[in-house]
């Protein structure tokens, strides 16, 4: 699926905090190497059906294992790996009996408490390795993760690694022992051992994703070959939120098109964020914040949510709304399937105009059959020319202003809002009276 920066922003997927950004809520990685494989998955959507279901079968096959993963491999043990081999070391004696070995750990005394350190990470990152493949390896091992644990024993089918399996832990090595592993690591296994730290990054990358399943108790999306697009989710609802109130919500080529309303603060953005991030994790093999979720292969998504003026440019905020709509029509008319989200659209403009704007691209999008498209305005007066089209859907999120305070249900309802809310904000927050005790004055 196609993203652009632009989306991946509005959506917040990397950007903000960790607690309100997708990628730190999903991030159950136990390694910074892991962390940094797990962005590059979300940032590369996957490009067909085919290998969404490849990564998503990894991630079930690996949900059973999570609370007997092997341990023996920190985000600590990965550092020391990696500073070993861009250490100031000197020349490790490549065979050695045990009184030379003996020697050179009481002539080269700060060389060699670093070569021990660093050869019992070493050795505890092989032996996680071993452990994890002997873990997960079994007839219905997933095809891409069966590639990578072949990998994993092809690289660590070297003589010199025997003493691994037959030793339990790195302090029951001996002295020579841990001189001859250090000349091996570090002379004749560093592109090996570079090559193990990026598979383990994947797994880890694949465990962290399917840890978040169950501690966010999310579902696997299922994705069905149409010709069309169409979204169906049932019990749909935002990881960010602590208490989110769920949407049922769908759209089909009859219906390919929402005309979302309501007044700020009911749940326009948060809804349209729900929609695109569900689609977004769909798209990269992950489960996703619903009870139950179906949809097509989108080719790509775009979303106008966030769109900021540009001084340096002089270019105005309406200036860059109308380049952000250009460059997606641009795209969107190519016979792909297309998911597009717009919030507020023409914001930047007097209401007049934002009226025939809007209605102007609206009545434009719904002639394109290969696009679901989601929008949100306050021009509710609008609606009333749009609804003899039979391609659009209406819902809004409707607002109750009762004993002086509002009430949001933040449930999805089926027709137009027409909540007018700002002299009511500025009422109950005393901003009326200010200004009536100034005129006083």
């Amino acid at each position: 699926m196609e993203i652009d920066k632009t989306t991946l922003n509005d959506l917040n997927i990397f950007n903000g905090e960790n607690n309100l950004s997708l990628f730190g809520k999903i991030n159950f990685t136990n390694t910074t190497n892991g962390e940094d494989q797990l962005k590059l998955f979300l940032s590369t959507p996957l490009k067909s059906i085919e290998e969404i279901k490849s990564v998503q079968d990894t991630i079930k096959f690996i949900i059973p294992f999570i609370h007997s993963w092997p341990t023996e491999i920190s985000n600590g043990t990965i550092k020391v790996i990696e500073r070993f081999y861009d250490s100031n070391l000197n020349a490790i004696p490549e065979r050695v009996s045990f009184y030379h070995a003996k020697l050179f750990s009481i002539l080269q005394k700060a060389d060699y408490s670093l070569l021990k350190f660093s050869v019992n990470h070493c050795f505890d990152f092989i032996k996680g390795l071993k452990s994890i493949v002997h873990l997960i390896s079994n007839s219905e091992t997933p095809i891409l993760l069966k590639n990578v644990l072949a990998d994993i024993e092809k690289l660590t089918q070297k003589k010199a690694l025997e003493i691994i399996d037959k030793t339990e832990i790195a302090n029951q090595l001996n002295v020579q022992q841990i001189v001859q592993l250090g000349y091996f690591f570090r002379n004749q296994f560093k592109s090996s051992m570079s090559d193990l730290l990026k598979i383990h990054a994947k797994i880890d990358a694949w465990f962290g994703m399917a840890k978040s399943v169950g501690e966010l108790q999310l579902s696997f999306p299922v994705f069905v070959e149409t010709e069309r697009p169409f979204f169906n989710a049932k019990g749909l609802y935002h990881l960010i939120l602590n208490n989110p109130t769920p949407y049922d919500f769908n759209l089909d080529q009859q219906k390919h098109f929402l005309f979302l309303t309501g007044a700020n603060m009911a749940g326009k953005s948060t809804f349209i964020k729900s929609v695109g991030s569900a689609v977004f994790l769909a798209h990269t093999g992950m489960a996703v914040p619903a009870k139950n979720m179906e949809l097509s292969f989108f080719d790509g998504m775009l979303s106008n949510i966030n769109i900021m003026d540009d001084l340096s440019k002089g270019e105005s905020y309406f200036y860059n709304e109308v380049q952000r709509i250009k460059s997606t029509i641009h795209k969107i008319n190519d016979g792909r399937k297309w998911l597009i989200l717009i919030d507020e659209l023409f914001k930047g403009t007097n209401v007049e105009d934002a009226m025939k704007c809007s209605t102007i691209v609206i009545e434009g999008l719904v002639k394109i059959p290969n696009v679901l498209c989601i929008l949100s305005t306050h021009l509710y007066e609008i609606s009333e020319s749009l609804k003899k089209q039979s391609n659009i859907k209406f819902n809004y999120f409707e607002t109750a202003f009762i004993e002086d305070q509002f009430q949001f249900s933040y449930a999805l309802k089926e027709g137009v809002s027409n909540d007018r809310l700002g002299y009511l904000i500025l009422k109950k927050e005393g901003v009326i009276q200010m200004l009536e005790d100034l005129s006083n004055k």
